[in-house]
Parts: structure tokens; sequence; C-alpha cells
């Protein structure tokens, strides 16, 4: 029970910061729009992620600069670019024009590309993950290992999945067009933030 509670709680002091995935998720929460799917995506890569770390895995991608290098390039590309379209749909108050419209809605074979490449080439999500997530598990034995991830993902699980669904209340006061231009000039914020982080990161490694 302790390595259970011990999974949750380093899972969700790691999980609760609102990063490129977390504003992702709240934004298709607020529209309503694949949330389950996003929402599952999001959770099983952290299925695939903490498992590889706890069994002992993990050291195979963090030790690697060259796996590191090219995530770390690919995901500041992506995330400048999908903070780029953040800041022009905010200048142009778009998003609450096309919810009302009902053609804000994106097809799940993007929002699925989407939700991959924000999780999936961001280098802090296999530190997070990976390196400490499994750092620390792997310090445990057998039976505590399981117990430890069990924790963690339950942690996953709930965070997404309330996130998701929890962002729908949100949706009253998205009614306005002020407040989706803040949200969008924010999650701009966020992605040109992280993608600076991964260009300093890379810059680190190429030293």
């Amino acid at each position: 029970m302790e390595s259970f509670l011990h999974g949750f709680v380093v899972c969700f002091g790691l999980i609760v910061s609102i990063g490129a995935q977390n504003a992702f998720l709240l934004k298709q929460g607020i529209l309503k729009q694949h949330v389950f799917w996003v929402a599952l995506l999001c959770f099983l890569c952290d299925v695939a992620l903490m498992s590889i770390g706890v069994l002992g895995l993990g050291s195979l991608i963090s030790q690697s600069p060259t796996a590191s290098l090219f995530l770390a390039l690919f995901g500041a590309i992506f995330l400048f670019t999908y903070g780029s379209r953040s800041f022009i749909t905010a200048y142009q108050g778009s998003s609450q024009l096309l919810a009302q419209q009902g053609q804000a809605k994106s097809s799940l074979k993007k929002v699925i590309a989407i939700t991959l490449a924000i999780t999936l080439l961001n280098p802090h999500v296999y530190i997070d993950t990976v390196v400490i997530v499994g750092g620390i598990g792997g310090t445990l034995s057998f039976t505590e290992k399981i117990h430890f991830l069990l924790g963690a993902l339950i942690c996953s699980f709930l965070w997404f999945f309330g996130v998701g669904y929890g962002a729908g209340l949100l949706s009253p006061y998205f009614e306005k067009r002020r407040t989706w231009q803040i949200l969008d000039f924010v999650t701009g914020l966020i992605m040109y933030g992280i993608a600076f982080s991964l260009i300093v990161y890379t810059v680190k490694l190429i030293e």
C-alpha cells in the first residue's frame, strides 16, 4: 500500500503542471471534441513509458544522446508551429466563432496525430515518466515495483480523464470571444516556452 501511494503521489507531482499535453487536452475538453480518445492516448503513452522506466529499460532511451537530440529538435519545431497557430487564432478570435458555427471539429485522425506528437516529441515526457518515475520505481523490489507502477498509472488515468471531461464544465465561460482569445494566447505561450526549453536542451547536448 505504501508503494502504491508513493507512485500515486510522485505521478501527481509530475503530471499536474500545465504543459503542452495538458493544454491541448484542456482545449479539447472545452470544445467537447474527441475527449475520450485524447485522454486515452495520453494515458496509454504513460502506461508504456512508465512501464518501460519502472521495469528497468529506461536507461536505453535516457542515455542515448542521438535519440534525445532527435526528439528535442522535432519537438521544438512542432511546438513552435503549434504555438504560432495558437497566437494567430488568438489574434483573429476564430476559435469561438468556429465553435459557435460547429465548424471547429477536427477529424479524429488529426487529433490523434497532434496528441501523439505533443506527447512523444517532447523529451521532458521521457524525463518525467521513464527517468524520474522509472528511477524511483527501479529501486524497489519486484512486488513493490508493481504496486508503485499501479499507483502512478491510476493517478495518470484519473488526471487525464478528469481534466478532459471536467473541462467541459467550463464551456459556459467560453461563449465569449475574449475568453477563447485568452486561452489560445496562453496555449501559445506554453508551446513557445516548452519549445524554447527544448532548443536550450539541444544546444547543451551539442556542446
